[in-house]
């Protein structure tokens, strides 16, 4: 990725005019920096297919709705306004005539950066079409594949546009092939952001231009990966006194695998949140600094709460060794999940692996029925699990080779990845080989299947079991075997699982929709390609200066109205009253 405007004054004098025009924040100002594990993979939205890419594309490019950080329900965005038809099948989105592209050398005027249907409609046909190297976009993928109108004709190159995906003006018309409950949700997603037409035209993506509150500004390698965005001066929205967003000059994404070295920079303060502890230091740091949690003001702000997120493992369903669903069973009863909960993760989790995919949220997931999933979910059980290895074929692990264990090097991962070896040593008699990598090259081998067994973790994008459960949907495997298969990695093709995750998808009632979710969860269990081993609940934590943050259970960030103030004795006792 090369470096852009990495002079700061180059934007700030594009955008002055604009800058003297609108009211400024009282506290407006200062640099947020944050610690990600992981750089982006793409900065291509219609591409992202992992959390730090999203988490750093939704600072700089926007969809035409979002999420609300605070309460994570649908809000407005690049469309002021939307209508459904009473079938729920035709939306209509009213653009924004007030938003601009960041400034590029490709646009010859500012009139030139304004935001119109043509873009939007050159987006999603983006994100509908193969790529040059064949693979499909995950846009296409995650929201348009069978849902929208027109979208697989396009596709398959049998249509010159996407026939339900139309504009008049500056009103952009969608029509889907049947209702979706989910499917304002699936429009908040990364891969629905707009990008430019004359951008796109321009074989410029890379740049990274969107019309988001922050720039991409500067990239630096040393001494550690470092990713600069600026203030865009000329963003559309403002805040309820009418005051410009965003409040900050600048935010920082500092990019850190090792966790010691990120709770070291948030206690040195170079970094002003963390999310995760290392779990060496988690005794040492909540009881430790415990007056800094409890101070009136307090200098340490303390988030806990459940996420929904899953880690786990999944089977590479191309090993013939893998294809009888007993040998899978067997390797989820011989996990003792408690002991990793206990002895490495140090109790940092929600709740251990004992359901499925989809994390037992039930705030977040009302209706979901948690119960069923996890009658027929995996608790350590090694007799069990010995007992169904020798009816596959294989007892005391006999004959069965080595497995190759994939998984990306930090201080968590490696060590679930050692001790799950021992394990299943230990239980089943087979040699786990564990080889760690970069994430984004285990992200490649998981979709090439250059492994057998490999470590996930998936972030909701909206509150719904769909979210998870369309990892195993047959229906996005690729038609070519030995093509890369990027959403559902491991292979998994079960007829009972893909009947029911349909009927989820058409039903007319969201109770409906819960209950056939909950259905083909149970049957992805009763044939599993994965071993769930926990559901995130990462401490977090912020220095108490950082104003306006929120931490959700998406996980989802922003920093549009974050500022950066000290709170006085009077003004946080003020502040408790108020919230009485």
């Amino acid at each position: 990725m090369k470096q852009l405007f990495a002079i700061f004054t180059l934007v700030i004098l594009i955008t002055s005019c604009s800058e003297e025009e609108v009211k400024q924040f009282e506290f407006s100002g200062g640099t947020v920096t944050m610690a990600l594990d992981n750089e982006p993979s793409t900065y291509i939205p219609r591409k992202v297919l992992d959390y730090y890419s999203a988490t750093v594309l939704t600072q700089i490019t926007e969809g035409l709705v979002g999420i609300d950080p605070k309460t994570t329900k649908v809000v407005p965005k690049l469309a002021s306004s939307w209508t459904k038809s009473d079938d729920g099948k035709v939306y209509e989105f009213i653009l924004r005539d007030d938003v601009y592209f960041h400034p590029h050398d490709l646009f010859s005027s500012k009139e030139e950066r304004l935001m119109t249907s043509e873009d939007v409609l050159k987006t999603f046909e983006m994100g509908c079409a193969a790529g040059s190297d064949g693979e499909t976009p995950a846009t296409y993928a995650f929201m348009l594949k069978g849902l929208v109108k027109g979208a697989d004709e396009y596709n398959a190159g049998k249509a010159k546009s996407i026939s339900g995906i139309t504009a008049k003006g500056n009103i952009v018309r969608i029509e889907l092939v049947q209702e979706d409950h989910n499917f304002l949700n699936k429009l908040t997603n990364v891969t629905a952001s707009i990008v430019s037409k004359k951008i796109i035209d321009g074989n410029m993506e890379a740049d990274v231009i969107g019309t988001g509150p922050f720039i991409y500004t500067e990239y630096k390698t040393d001494p550690i990966p470092t990713l600069t965005l600026t203030k865009n001066n000329e963003y559309y929205l403002k805040d309820e006194a009418g005051n410009a967003l965003p409040y900050l000059d600048s935010l920082v994404f500092v990019f850190q695998s090792r966790k010691l070295e990120q709770l070291d920079m948030f206690e040195n303060g170079e970094t002003d949140l963390i999310v995760g502890l290392p779990t060496s230091r988690i005794t040492m740091m909540l009881e430790g600094r415990i007056k800094d949690f409890n101070d009136k003001p307090p200098k340490l702000i303390l988030a806990n709460n459940p996420l929904l997120e899953t880690n786990f493992y999944y089977f590479n369903l191309a090993d013939d060794r893998f294809k009888d669903p007993r040998v899978r069973k067997a390797f989820n009863y011989a996990v003792d999940k408690d002991a990793l909960g206990r002895e490495i993760l140090r109790n940092q989790y929600s709740d251990l692996g004992v359901y499925g995919i989809t994390p037992p949220v039930s705030k977040a997931l009302k209706g979901y029925d948690f119960k069923s999933i996890a009658e027929v979910g995996y608790s350590y059980d090694p007799e069990k699990a010995k007992e169904l290895l020798a009816e596959a074929g294989y007892p005391k692990g006999e004959g069965f080779g080595s497995v190759e264990l994939r998984f990306d090097i930090n201080e968590t991962h490696s060590a679930i990845a050692d001790e799950f070896a021992k394990q299943i040593f230990r239980v089943l008699g087979i040699n786990i080989n564990i080889d760690g990598s970069t994430f984004p090259q285990l992200t490649t081998d998981g979709a090439t299947g250059k492994g057998d067994i490999f470590r996930s973790g998936w972030s909701a994008d909206y509150p719904s079991p769909e979210t998870f459960l369309m990892n195993f949907y047959g229906g996005y495997l690729p038609t070519d075997s030995t093509a890369p298969s990027p959403i559902n990695k491991s292979r998994y093709h079960n007829p009972i699982f893909d009947e029911y995750y349909k009927e989820a998808t058409l039903s007319k009632k969201m109770t409906d929709q819960m209950k056939f979710f909950a259905k083909a969860e149970v049957a992805l269990l009763e044939d599993p390609p994965i071993i769930p081993l926990w559901y995130t609940g990462d401490i977090e934590i912020t220095h108490s200066y950082l104003r306006n943050f929120h931490f959700n259970s998406l996980n989802s960030f922003s920093f549009t109205e974050v500022y950066v103030k000290e709170w006085t004795a009077e003004e946080y006792q003020k502040e408790m009253n108020s919230n009485k």
